[in-house]
């Protein structure tokens, strides 16, 4: 029977190497991804059948392993909304003011999350023309609004077919619906799946669009809208099932960099206030953001935000070490970024002449030994679903740039150049992205007139690529091929069943479509 064989992950075979033993046998050569290959191993797993949940602190949790880029040509709100929705999650850049950020990453918190746990209410003694000035001012969408009194007890609903201008002068409490015609559930009946209970509600109540949520005392504690609830409900029928919180709030995570004094000092006291702000808001994860983590100042600011936020689940980096993890997890970081110059549009490596090739770079990493768990994050040269599957055999997700860059989400306008759709692609250290904002990443400094940046990247254009919908089609599909062609049902057992093996010029060549003439253009970026 095949079940009674030895089928243990190439028993013996002098070929095929676990991470300890390949990367030790070529620790002479620094490799990168099209340097290897994965050895297939017997499987009873189809790769619909695998699970790609991943983790990135104790507190959060992500359905697929994959974060875009904390640039700024690549995430803002729209970008991680388009992330979050399909499980992953986005880094909202910081080459823009506090103020946008903050409003960034509220949009990204309430983009349709079921339950609105704040919703916005009016007071019986208004006038409807001061309902309509409202929303003309705030610029809402809506026009339904809860009424409470002074304490919060919920009176009445005010229809948006009322909110009209020839109706202006007359009270909300002569226009509202009063609260004994209001449906409501009591808290206590939402249970731990409130969308499971509104989504029950307006099945039994055709017709109602609005469900409003009470305490004991009947004082409004949130709101359902009919619309929401279908969309949350559609998204559960499509392949990829969003990333939320515990608030049922979409994932959304930001980027921070190591802010100083005029003498160059950190700022410990702006840097708090801004990370506070974003806390308010619901942000799920703090990256410290520098293109060289290893470092006296991220070290400062990390112990900083963990003593200030312990439950924060924060990301640093960059480092490419083993001894850069230790320091930074003891530090008090989460999750760690690896990758320095790996990337497409860098050229630190050129540059500064510093730099390791990304899989030698994720294995040394992956050694470190730290006092509680910490997550990798491979940060850089991805261009393919395997390039994926090979850098989650040593980290815990995968951070792309170049990938969504394309993508209609991306920040920016799109150019039409021969016939062809682009979107502008710069690297975080090119020079125009420093004068942005981004040169304290690089550890520049933009007051002195005198200093000529040396810009570590590049500014380049990405042809349009779709929707992030497309692109993570394709990562997340071939990542599941990745785990059922190694009989791995989840991430944790990819890293232990990995066999890894060189491969020559000639290898990589055969690798790909060769010797014939190509009709129809592969789904697969090379």
């Amino acid at each position: 029977m095949a079940s009674e064989l030895d089928h243990s992950t190439h028993a013996g075979s002098p070929f095929y190497l676990p991470a300890s033993e390949f990367f030790l046998k070529h620790q002479a050569e620094g490799l990168t991804f099209d340097d290897i290959s994965l050895a297939t191993n017997y499987s009873e797993i189809l790769p619909r059948e695998t699970d790609l949940q991943s983790s990135l602190s104790e507190s959060l949790t992500l359905r697929l392993p994959l974060i875009s880029s904390d640039m700024d040509t690549v995430t803002e709100d729209e970008m991680a909304t388009a992330m979050a929705l399909h499980g992953g999650m986005g880094l909202i850049h910081y080459n823009m003011s506090f103020k946008q950020q903050i409003k960034q990453v509220a949009k990204v918190k309430n983009h349709v999350h079921g339950l609105i746990q704040d919703p916005i209410t009016v007071q019986p003694e208004q006038s409807i023309g001061d309902v309509i000035l409202l929303i003309e001012s705030k610029g809402f969408s809506f026009r339904t609004f809860p009424v409470v009194d002074k304490d919060g007890k919920l009176i009445g609903l005010l229809p948006g077919r009322v909110v009209k201008p020839r109706y202006a002068s007359r009270l909300v409490s002569e226009a509202m619906n009063p609260r004994e015609d209001l449906f409501t559930l009591n808290e206590t009946q939402i249970g731990d799946n409130p969308i499971k209970a509104a989504d029950q509600f307006f099945n039994e109540h055709i017709g109602i669009h609005k469900l409003l949520v009470v305490d004991q005392n009947d004082r409004l504690h949130g709101l359902f809208t009919l619309s929401d609830i279908e969309q949350i409900a559609e998204e559960s029928r499509s392949d990829f099932r969003p990333a939320r919180d515990d608030k049922f709030r979409l994932r959304c995570g930001a980027a921070v960099s190591a802010p100083r004094t005029a003498d160059g000092e950190i700022d410990n006291h702006l840097l708090i206030e801004h990370v506070g702000d974003l806390v308010e808001e619901g942000v799920d994860a703090i990256a410290i953001s520098t293109a060289h983590g290893y470092s006296q100042g991220v070290g400062l600011c990390i112990r900083s935000l963990r003593d200030t936020f312990p439950d924060l689940t924060l990301i640093a980096g960059n480092v490419t070490s083993k001894a850069g993890v230790e320091f930074l997890a003891e530090s008090g970081a989460d999750a760690i970024k690896i990758g320095q110059g790996p990337g497409s549009i860098c050229t630190t490596r050129v540059v500064a002449g510093v730099g390791i090739p990304q899989m030698t770079a994720l294995y040394d990493a992956s050694r470190a030994e730290t006092k509680k768990p910490v997550r990798l994050i491979a940060d850089g040269g991805v261009t393919k679903s395997g390039d994926v599957v090979k850098a989650l055999t040593l980290s815990d997700a995968v951070m792309c740039g170049s990938l969504f860059a394309g993508c209609r989400e991306a920040p920016g306008k799109i150019l039409e150049i021969d016939g062809k759709l682009y979107k502008e692609y710069r690297g975080m250290g090119s020079l125009e992205a420093m004068k942005a904002g981004a040169a304290a990443r690089y550890g520049h400094s933009l007051k002195d007139s005198k200093q000529k940046l040396a810009a570590e990247g590049i500014e380049a254009l990405k042809e349009v690529s779709g929707s992030v919908t497309d692109i993570i089609g394709q990562l997340a599909g071939g990542l599941q091929s990745g785990l059922g062609y190694l009989g791995a049902a989840d991430l944790s057992t990819l890293k232990t069943k990995a066999r890894f093996i060189k491969v020559s010029p000639a290898g990589l060549r055969e690798s790909k479509p060769h010797d014939v003439v190509e009709v129809k253009t592969s789904t697969t970026r090379e």
